[in-house]
């Protein structure tokens, strides 16, 4: 036997044991992340049919009989937000409620193909539209959503009855969110981050997100007891959010041109304190734009007018639906 003595084992400089940490910490969280993300989709199932259009699927609830009211969810949110805030159980007295998951969010499929921008949404969903039978419907478009029911209405004005687009973003402003989620955009460095930093820190900043979205109102308790917030922390569902924070600004650029051929009934809802967007430089310019318009200021609340004043909605439906069409 040989009496040399053992080499002694060479350690990892201290940059290469740092990177190799990092890398096992992210691995870690992305399967932690994923677990949570399945965890979710057991525990809020899907709540309507899949309607696919032109190879994509869309996720739709469908409730009530009378006029059609179509539904679309602002960004990083879903169906379950219209549910949550009583509107579908008490629009569908008297309509046939139309919910839809935009693409991304939710059930429905986001294609990497694709730009999603509002005019590929709103062909999208007006493929489904036409699917469902539904040949005229008045357009509730919340947040994001009121950008692809404007596109909407401009493809398709003869299927778009009325138009009620609450607490929008129509006109280009600085954003900073446009650029913080720019990374989170990009192809393999916005997969990485949504599956593994975006979720945990976005868990970490959900009381203040919420206080963004419905301040200076509170959070009402049943949106607080029933949203299911882990649905919405998946890293798909983030992904999606900040791709669409990235368009906010180039997609209002591209829609402005178009606000004042609206000739169907259009009724502006927002929020004097809304703490994410301008109430004098979005909704009431846009007042001032769309010839005909309707603007209902709701004083002193927030974003999240259907879950903070849903009657305020619901009455901004019936008036809507007694208006003339002037096409």
């Amino acid at each position: 036997m040989s009496s040399q003595p053992l080499a002694p084992a060479r350690s990892l400089p201290p940059a290469a044991a740092l990177a190799l940490a990092g890398t096992a910490l992210l691995a870690a969280g992305a399967v932690e992340n994923g677990r949570r993300a399945r965890a979710a989709e057991r525990a809020t199932p899907p709540v309507g049919r899949f309607v696919e259009v032109g190879g994509t699927r869309l996720h739709v609830l469908e409730r009530g009989r009378g006029p059609a009211l179509v539904l679309l969810h602002g960004n990083g949110s879903l169906i379950q937000d219209w549910l949550v805030s009583g509107l579908v159980d008490r629009a569908a007295r008297t309509h046939r409620v139309v919910a839809i998951d935009r693409p991304g969010f939710g059930y429905s499929d986001r294609p990497r193909s694709r730009i999603w921008t509002p005019a590929m949404q709103a062909g999208l969903i007006r493929g489904a539209l036409h699917s469902l039978g539904v040949d005229e419907a008045t357009v509730l478009g919340h947040s994001w959503g009121a950008q692809v029911a404007i596109a909407l209405a401009v493809q398709d004005p003869a299927r778009v009855r009325a138009l009620i687009l609450e607490s929008g973003y129509y006109f280009p402003s600085p954003r900073i969110d446009s650029l913080l989620f720019a990374p989170q955009g990009l192809p393999g460095l916005g997969d990485l981050i949504s599956h593994t930093v975006a979720p945990v820190a976005s868990r970490l900043l959900w009381p203040r997100i919420l206080d963004r979205l419905f301040g200076p109102s509170p959070v009402p308790e049943r949106f607080a007891r029933d949203f299911p917030v882990e649905m919405v922390l998946r890293p798909s569902q983030l992904r999606s959010a900040a791709a669409e924070s990235v368009l906010m600004v180039p997609d209002a650029f591209a829609l402005r041109p178009h606000y004042e051929s609206l000739r169907m009934p259009v009724t502006i809802l927002s929020g004097t304190g809304d703490r994410l967007l301008s109430h004098a430089d979005q909704a009431v310019a846009l007042h001032r734009q769309i010839p005909g318009s309707r603007l209902v200021a709701v004083e002193g609340a927030g974003h999240m007018l259907h879950q903070i004043a849903p009657d305020r909605v619901l009455a901004a439906l019936d008036e809507s639906c007694e208006r003339p069409r002037t096409l």
